[in-house]
Parts: C-alpha cells; structure tokens; sequence
C-alpha cells in the first residue's frame, strides 16, 4: 500500500499467535512495526526476525512510559497506530477469585492498555491523525461461566473504547475493537499456570468443572469448533488501519457473529442456557 512506508505502529503481545502474526503481516504491507513483548528473550527472538522489538510490560508504568518515548523518539515522534494484544485469560468461578486475582487480571488486560492508549494519543493529536485498535473478545459482549475475570476485563475494554470513539469524534483519531472468537494461539497454554497458581481446584464447589477445564487447557489442539489461524485477525486490523471509515467493531470466527446476532434477539435466560453450554 503506498505511503505504509512511513507508518508507524505499536503492538503488544508480539510473542506469539495474533501479536506476531499481525506484526509480522504489517511489516509485510510496509509499515514500520513496534512489536513489544514482555520477556527480553522474546525480544531477542522477536528482533532475530526481522521485527523491530521492544520490551514492554503491561503491569509496569515505567515500561510503558520507558517504551512509548524510544518510539516516538525513534519516529521523529510520530505515531501512526497502536494495536492493544497483550492479554492473558485467568480462569475460575467468579466466587473463587480473590481480590489480588482479579486485579492482576485488569493490570495487564485494562490498566496497562489504558495507560498506553493515553501516552500515545497526544502524539497521534499532534501530527493529526491515528488509528487505536483494542482486541477484545467474542467475551467482550457475551459471558461464559469460569471465564469471570476475563470476561469482565473485556466488558471494561469495550466500554472504554465505545467512549474513547465517541471522545474523539471531533478528531481524525480513530478507536475500533476487534472481537475474535477462537484463534489458534498459546493462550489456553499462557492461561493455565494463572488457573493452577490462582484457583483451589479441589476446595472449591465447581472442582468437577475445572478438572474439565483442566484437560481443555493441557489439549495441544484446537477444542472449539470454527477456531480460525489468526490471520484472520490481521485481516480486521488491517482495514481498521487503512479504511477511511474504519468500523467501531470487527468480528472475528462464527461464534462472534452468531452469539452477536442471538444476543440481539433472544431473551436473557435464552442466551444464558446457550452460553452455559458452550
């Protein structure tokens, strides 16, 4: 695409599955790609591949602050997108997460994000344009049992982006969300020492369902039906990026645009008995 070349953009979670594939696809359309990850070693594995990497971790104001000024300073401050990955699942019945549980989960899927998307934004007011792009979740609108905490990380996300849209409307800054159902991913892999680490299996009154949920997180293949690679969401990101008129959601797998359409014409309790059985 012309003039990609002098576009810059910031993604997190470039480690693995969408954050390397969608860094990966961009450079490959011209974009100059910041693919940060938390861990020096994906740094340096990230930065043997040709990709110009970063450490940056979510939990950490100073990373966050350390990481967006090498950017900017790197680009002549100058920003074109930033697309929010970097996430992780915690599972668990809502009444067996503790307080320090569920604030971690939001550290990283919340907190982090929003205090990166506010660093970036002046930049992005400043040479007058910018696109933000936040990946949320089919669990951004749709809840599912012993996924409590991501769920509502996600809910937080969505809320935060439709408001952050609607505060930028008098700009040329625009803010989407992608929605991904199942993507083939380390994330069931990235969220089982969190469950192992955070949850009393055995103490708790659901213990028969997580060890279900244990064998679902040790699978080494896809367990869903309709898991997507996660191409398809750089498919999403990259119109979000060079559409005039991005969309304010993109759906990502047929368990998004399924449980979106239901979710419109189905009475509560109807969507609930589904989302129980999923």
């Amino acid at each position: 695409m012309t003039g990609t070349d002098s576009r810059a953009v910031l993604i997190t979670g470039c480690s693995s599955g969408i954050g390397l594939c969608v860094a990966q696809g961009l450079r490959q359309r011209g974009y100059r790609v910041f693919a940060t990850a938390r861990k020096l070693q994906d740094v340096d594995r990230l930065n043997a591949l040709g990709l110009e990497s970063l450490p940056l971790d979510l939990d950490d104001s100073d990373s966050i602050n350390w990481a967006v000024d090498e950017i900017l300073a790197r680009t002549g401050g100058r920003l074109y997108g930033l697309f929010n990955n970097g996430a992780y699942g915690q599972p668990g019945a809502v009444e067996d997460l503790r307080r320090e549980v569920l604030r971690a989960q939001f550290e990283t899927n919340v907190f982090g994000w929003l205090e990166l998307t506010n660093r970036v934004i002046p930049a992005m007011r400043r040479q007058g344009h910018g696109r933000i792009i936040m990946n949320s979740s089919v669990l951004g609108f749709a809840a599912m049992p012993m996924r409590g905490a991501y769920t509502a990380s996600k809910f937080a996300v969505e809320g935060l982006s439709d408001t952050l849209r609607m505060e930028l409307a008098d700009t040329p800054i625009h803010v989407a969300l992608v929605e991904p159902g199942p993507i083939k991913s380390r994330f069931r892999a990235n969220a089982l020492p969190h469950f192992l680490n955070n949850i009393d299996i055995d103490a708790s009154p659901h213990a028969g369902q997580y060890h279900a949920t244990l064998i679902r997180l040790e699978s080494e293949g896809p367990v869903v039906p309709f898991t997507l690679p996660p191409e398809a969401v750089l498919k999403k990101v990259v119109h979000a990026l060079e559409s005039r008129r991005p969309k304010a959601r993109y759906y990502v797998t047929v368990p998004t645009y399924l449980f979106g359409y239901l979710r419109r014409i189905l009475p509560v309790w109807v969507m609930d008995h589904i989302l129980r059985r999923v």
